[in-house]
């Protein structure tokens, strides 16, 4: 029993609790075992970076400064307190800062996310570009980086006022979020610059989710009922074919930005009414000089249709940028072939029937059926390609043609 006026030992809290359990622990570990926990503890809960060895001296001075304490003051001395003393006095710590774990948590994040749309910022975007960069060289797998900005957005701040300008990029940060695979990351690079960084994916792919997001945005949009369209252009660079450093990857994305944002609108503007939204950007990137050859996509069946519709899909010539070399614009409607992927459509109202999907474009699909049939005039499938979720179409067939194996090719237009 405490003799009478002695003062009660003070309750330990959670935090020193642990730490006299962490003690006891550590006392019947080995010296080995001991410095590799204490090394990781001290990195852990201090950000010090030490050697084993000196995270096992730095221990033994705590018990041995809280030993001498305890017996000068009568009392127990909190490890806590201990702790922050010997850390400060060695110089290992100058400004000793405890915060709880929810609170450093909630740092961490902060540090790293854009605070209006919650997206990443631009310096973890540095961070991760060059995490995957490596990944990708170890692994020789492709990696995909598309620059987006806002077309007129200084325009929506002019008239609406910056409040309504915060809307419109929030909305852009959702159709980021909602269109995105778990393994693509997304950040806000500037005022009205995104990026986005693709593991695993190639050109084609970045183009149609490219694609998506566009039109995924414009009807985001649309509850706002701006007097204007705003919309989101792309700029797409892959390694390797693009660059073998993230600045030079950037440098692509960013000029093939720039030059598809001049083609597009400029076109736009000469061919719309005033009043009227110009259409959504869909032309294909256009190549930079990079020192590598630029590849022609071979022909698809699709592409090879004869059909009056389809041949309305010519090809464009945009005005050549200064300083950049000659190459051919794709069209339009440029198919993206699906070979090598698990690509499918579910055919009609009671998916009884299932056809392989050879290519994919804005404008239509081409289509591999097991066994020939009639097919109704028009008709509606569920497409599942790669990157993009299953989406329900109507179909209109256009040309159809037997294989040597038996199969049925179908070409089909998207009906609005």
């Amino acid at each position: 029993m405490p003799s009478p006026g002695a003062l009660p030992a003070p309750r330990l809290s959670i935090e020193d609790s642990f730490l006299e359990l962490l003690a006891e622990t550590l006392e019947a570990m080995d010296i080995a075992a001991r410095s590799q926990f204490l090394q990781r503890y001290f990195r852990t809960c201090a950000q010090l970076d030490l050697r084993e060895n000196q995270s096992l001296q730095l221990w033994e001075e705590v018990l041995t400064r809280r030993r001498e304490l305890t017996q000068r003051l009568g009392l127990p001395v909190s490890f806590k307190s201990v702790l922050v003393e010997v850390l400060t006095s060695t110089g290992l710590i100058q400004l000793p800062v405890i915060l709880e774990y929810q609170d450093y948590k909630k740092l961490q994040v902060n540090a790293v996310t854009d605070a209006l749309t919650g997206l990443y910022n631009r310096r973890l975007f540095a961070e991760s570009f060059e995490k995957e960069m490596n990944r990708a060289r170890r692994h020789s797998l492709p990696l995909g980086i598309v620059i987006l900005d806002l077309h007129r957005f200084k325009e929506v701040n002019d008239r609406y006022g910056h409040p309504r300008g915060d809307e419109i990029l929030r909305a852009a940060a959702t159709t980021l979020q909602k269109s995105l695979r778990t393994s693509d990351s997304a950040f806000r690079i500037g005022g009205d610059e995104f990026a986005l960084l693709l593991p695993q994916t190639d050109a084609a792919q970045a183009l149609a989710l490219s694609r998506r997001i566009e039109t995924v945005f414009a009807e985001t949009l649309q509850p706002l009922q701006l007097a204007f369209p705003v919309t989101m252009d792309h700029g797409i660079a892959n390694f390797p074919q693009d660059g073998d450093h993230s600045d030079q990857l950037i440098h692509v994305a960013d000029e093939r930005l720039y030059q598809l944002k001049h083609a597009n609108h400029s076109r736009a503007s000469e061919s719309a009414p005033r009043t009227a939204p110009p259409p959504l950007a869909v032309q294909e990137p256009i190549p930079i000089t990079t020192g590598r050859p630029a590849e022609k996509p071979a022909a698809s069946d699709f592409e090879q249709a004869t059909s009056a519709a389809a041949q309305s899909l010519t090809s464009q010539t945009l005005p050549k940028p200064a300083g950049s070399a000659v190459y051919a614009v794709q069209r339009k409607a440029e198919r993206v072939s699906m070979t090598g992927t698990n690509a499918y459509a579910i055919i009609g109202d009671n998916g009884s029937r299932r056809a392989r999907v050879l290519d994919l474009g804005f404008g239509g699909v081409a289509l591999e059926m097991e066994q020939p049939e009639e097919l109704p005039e028009n008709l509606v499938a569920i497409l599942h390609v790669p990157i993009l979720p299953p989406v329900r179409v109507a179909l209109k067939p256009v040309w159809s043609r037997r294989t040597q194996e038996g199969t049925m090719r179908v070409g089909c237009h998207f009906i609005s």
